[in-house]
């Protein structure tokens, strides 16, 4: 009996024992959970119950030199999801049923813009009302799907914005940097060309952080008071150089033309371009929204390349225009003068087994350098190319800015080519190549290909006393509470060419405009003097480019302009007549920007 006793009460200690191991390990537990692991479920649980919804600034807004807005924001709503609260079998589906998207597109998006399982992923933008009030009334159905308010871009029309301002659009999967404050995130509109390219920093601003309360079932209960909301920084507003009336002008020329070709028009004393302008161009517009695959791809089957940058991404023989580089280079080497006369032009000229045509089949007869660039005697610029030489025309050319990018402030600017001796030896073998190929150089043809802004800068340097300013877009940076970043002109290079050389290369483009066998004569005008020079530039895909580049007025340039029609036969038909309406508009037009004097302006208002 004792026996069963004594069992009885070893049972009844050892589970007293067992009673308190259970309860010290419950005690153990609780105090683990809720006092060392209190602040981690804690954020567990606001995580859980608070929704991190980012605020987008607003980016910043462009305008022209005369403060014409050019580039602005329109509302749009962006529909997102978090990952955390989405139901796989239930969200995507629902989603595209209501937006009449593709599930596998929406699933695709989501995990392209993935941050965190927590924040919500861009999904699917520029939504239209109805659906977000769908969303609005039957959020239980949709569950982790929510939407926000963003700007998108809204460009002004009719001026060729995309040459210069380019567009905003999704960024891409290599652009991402989650670590830098000023990193792109995924799902975020980004600048992808031009000045939105160049200066997204500060058009972006700084994004914002706002936190809202969810229920259990993820319907927004309000704004989390628990947490500070974080501001967005808007972003800083852009003035440009470029004139927005004058770019409607040179869209409207080019639209009677009806021709592919490219325009820079800028102020050779400091380097501000006025305008820029390609053709066919695009409306920016096509890229705020979802661009439909049947739209891109008409765009990128055209035959046009209506993507292309003409004037910086686009390269050309220059034609005659570049004869002024040749005469300067033969200048400054003394092997010509201003009265040097060579052999006479009778329309062509033999060099060696072949012979080398001038435009102008009956010839020129002999000339002076002055007359030589007037009536443009290829027949003279093949002798003076012979007698320079690759090795010296090659020098000057590089020094001129031929051959390299002018340093515009714009990405996708080509180099063109300035060939040398070094050029053609890796083209052709060493000294496998005929001396001859230096008569086409000398004439603008052959290897030597440029953008049309690049032949814009050597031109601004022969109307600026040698002077090269860096071509610039941007004007002033006006960032949020009025601090005004003010762009100065700075200087680029200087031409490889003393005072006198520049003054005979000024009065011989004077000549091409004021002589009487001028190639553009068509634009002298009583109101101001007009210096510049035709082109006329083969095309072995067609028919011959037109160019023309001038300045006025010549004694005092405010513009410089030069024109690219493409396919369009001579400069002194289609480009000088264009650049002549440019310089027109400009100069005395009735616009506010008005820099020729009231009583030139009145003149010829009373005409």
């Amino acid at each position: 009996m004792s026996a069963y006793f004594i069992e009885k009460d070893r049972r009844a200690r050892l589970a007293s024992v067992l009673l308190v191991i259970a309860l010290m390990t419950i005690i153990s537990g609780l105090f683990y959970h809720q006092i060392i692991r209190y602040k981690s479920f804690l954020a567990q649980s606001e995580e859980n119950r608070i929704r991190i919804r980012p605020i987008i600034p607003k980016r910043g807004v462009i305008f022209d030199r005369n403060k014409e807005m050019i580039a602005d924001n329109r509302l749009s709503f962006t529909v997102s999801i978090v990952p955390m609260e989405m139901a796989k079998e239930v969200t995507l589906p629902r989603l595209a049923g209501l937006t009449g998207a593709d599930t596998s597109a929406i699933k695709q998006k989501l995990n392209a813009n993935f941050i965190s399982k927590y924040i919500p992923a861009a999904v699917l933008r520029d939504q239209d009302i109805s659906v977000i009030s769908a969303l609005e009334e039957n959020s239980e159905h949709f569950p982790g799907v929510t939407y926000s308010v963003e700007s998108v871009r809204r460009y002004v029309e009719g001026i060729s914005a995309e040459t210069f301002i380019g567009y905003i659009a999704e960024v891409a999967p290599d652009e991402i940097d989650k670590e830098s404050q000023w990193g792109y995130r995924p799902g975020r509109l980004i600048g992808k060309k031009g000045i939105e390219k160049a200066y997204d920093r500060e058009l972006r601003g700084i994004e914002g952080t706002d936190f809202i309360e969810v229920s259990a079932r993820g319907q927004i209960i309000g704004t989390y008071g628990g947490r500070e909301r974080v501001p967005a920084v808007p972003g800083a507003d852009l003035v440009l150089t470029i004139d927005a009336a004058l770019q409607r002008e040179i869209v409207r020329f080019y639209d009677s033309l009806q021709s592919s070709g490219g325009v820079v028009a800028l102020d050779p004393t400091t380097g501000e371009i006025l305008a820029l302008a390609s053709f066919p161009g695009l409306d920016p517009n096509l890229f705020s929204g979802v661009i439909p695959d049947d739209v891109w791809r008409s765009i990128i089957d055209d035959p046009r390349h209506p993507l292309l940058n003409r004037p910086t991404s686009s390269m050309y023989p220059p034609g005659s225009t570049a004869k002024l580089l040749t005469a300067g280079a033969a200048l400054e080497k003394g092997v010509l003068t201003p009265e040097t006369m060579l052999r006479g032009c009778g329309g062509g000229m033999r060099f060696g087994n072949r012979v080398f045509k001038c435009w102008q089949e009956q010839g020129h007869g002999r000339l002076d350098l002055y007359h030589a660039v007037e009536q443009s005697c290829n027949v003279y610029f093949y002798q003076v190319g012979q007698i320079l030489g690759l090795d010296a025309w090659n020098e000057f050319a590089v020094k001129s800015g031929f051959g390299r990018k002018s340093g515009i402030d714009i990405s996708g600017e080509l180099s063109g080519i300035a060939p040398s001796r070094a050029y053609y030896d890796k083209a052709f073998g060493q000294n496998r190549w005929s001396k001859l190929l230096i008569l086409n150089i000398a004439i603008g043809q052959g290897e030597f290909i440029v953008t049309p802004l690049q032949l814009t800068q050597f031109y601004a340097g022969l109307a600026n006393g040698g002077k090269v300013f860096k071509p610039h877009l941007l004007k002033e940076i006006r960032y949020p509470g009025k601090a005004i970043q003010k762009i100065e002109p700075s200087l680029s290079f200087t031409l490889p060419f003393a005072n006198n050389t520049i003054s005979v290369l000024s009065r011989s483009l004077e000549l091409v405009v004021q002589g009487d066998r001028g190639t553009a004569k068509g634009l002298r005008n009583k109101y101001y003097t007009i210096a510049g020079k035709t082109g006329t530039a083969q095309n072995p895909h067609g028919k011959d480019h037109s160019w023309f580049v001038g300045y006025a007025p010549s004694n005092d340039p405010k513009i410089l302009v030069c024109a690219l029609v493409e396919n369009a036969g001579h400069g002194s038909e289609v480009a000088a007549p264009l650049a002549g309406k440019i310089i027109k508009r400009y100069l005395l037009g009735d616009s506010t920007h008005n820099v020729i004097a009231h009583n030139v302006a009145e003149s010829l208002v009373s005409e």
